[in-house]
């Protein structure tokens, strides 16, 4: 008989408020925003515990469509991304290549009625389950019970994105695509750090969290989850395995979290990021001269002299100044955000560090 534990916030998986353990970062240049360099689902950004937030506005939203499958059971495909994969063969695929240990605890997000959660069951040592619908919960704890395999089975009964997810080595699982972005990046913010993630998302989405950069799909989004880990395309599942099918295509990622994680503050880094990508074929020195930036940048200053008591520069023009003597040294006073590499990104942050300017 698997072990039900019931942790059901108010809200649905998916809604606005935030993971309790991952709150949203402030972010100095958030006016600034543009519609460049987001996800698919949501706006995405990430950092480490509370630097690692699920920066991701997901609209509150009630259910707008629900549809009615087989037995009369009924699927909430709008509220809460129900779309069950339904063929044997992407789900042995995706066990397989998720390379599950028989000493492996694995966390399964939206297990729905359990046809990928037995095959996990058959190779793990214990399977974590966190399921928001109490159908699902019944209808999984039904098909498990009596089996060779059930003891094996936890479950979780709450919103993933709030509840405290326990420890956990490997991450397999057809998650609502509605909250990809803040799932994705409260996983990495995980810790201890698990092996690896192993996740269906809607193709797009997957595309950008692969995207390299120069390509179409390079944004924000792709930086934030490449510098946090190792992000795989593994393989493309057309929406007819799915039941009801979904109206987008998908894919299966593979993440491997670095650990340890990178040396950068990612309240700053996103900052940061967010800021250059604003605007991402547009170049870097167009994007400081622009008044906004140059007086928020010029308030940050400040604020920061004043917490290290330092000084600030008698210069009245100084941010100006000194912003482009960074860029032409760096050499990238030219460059686009949509061509520059994760090392580019890494060491401008770091001169303007060593200037004096930050962006957490």
């Amino acid at each position: 008989m698997p072990k039900v534990t019931r942790d059901l916030p108010r809200a649905r998986a998916g809604a606005g408020d935030e993971a309790k353990t991952t709150p949203k970062f402030f972010n100095p240049f958030s006016t600034l925003t543009g519609g460049s360099g987001r996800g698919i689902s949501s706006k995405p950004s990430a950092g480490p515990k509370r630097e690692v937030a699920a920066a991701a506005d997901i609209e509150s939203k009630e259910p707008t469509e629900r549809t009615r499958t087989g037995q009369g059971f009924v699927f909430n495909t709008a509220g809460l991304g129900q779309h069950i994969l339904k063929n044997p063969l992407v789900i042995k695929s995706i066990v397989e290549k998720a390379a599950i240990k028989a000493t492996d605890t694995v966390l399964e997000i939206g297990p729905g009625t359990g046809n990928l959660t037995v095959k996990l069951l058959e190779v793990a040592k214990k399977v974590i389950a966190v399921e928001f619908d109490p159908r699902m919960v019944v209808e999984l704890t039904k098909r498990v019970s009596g089996t060779e395999h059930g003891h094996k089975l936890s479950i979780i009964h709450g919103d993933v994105l709030k509840v405290e997810l326990p420890y956990f080595d490997v991450c397999v699982a057809n998650i609502p695509y509605n909250i990809s972005s803040p799932l994705t990046f409260k996983l990495l913010a995980h810790r201890p750090a698990f092996r690896c993630a192993v996740l269906m998302y809607q193709r797009e989405f997957a595309l950008r969290l692969c995207a390299k950069p120069g390509t179409e799909l390079f944004c924000r989004l792709s930086l934030n989850a490449q510098l946090l880990g190792k992000v795989d395309h593994l393989i493309k599942v057309g929406r007819n395995n799915f039941r009801p099918p979904p109206k987008v295509e998908s894919s299966v990622i593979r993440i491997e979290p670095y650990n340890p994680p990178p040396a950068v503050n990612f309240l700053e880094w996103d900052g940061f990021v967010r800021l250059c990508f604003q605007r991402k074929n547009k170049t870097l020195a167009a994007i400081f001269k622009q008044t906004a930036v140059e007086e928020l940048m010029e308030k940050n200053y400040r604020t920061y002299c004043a917490l290290q008591n330092i000084e600030p520069s008698s210069n009245p023009n100084y941010v100006r100044d000194t912003v482009n003597e960074i860029l032409d040294s760096t050499g990238l006073a030219g460059a686009r955000a949509s061509k520059m590499t994760q090392d580019d990104f890494l060491n401008l942050l770091a001169r303007f560090n060593e200037a004096g300017f930050h962006f957490d």
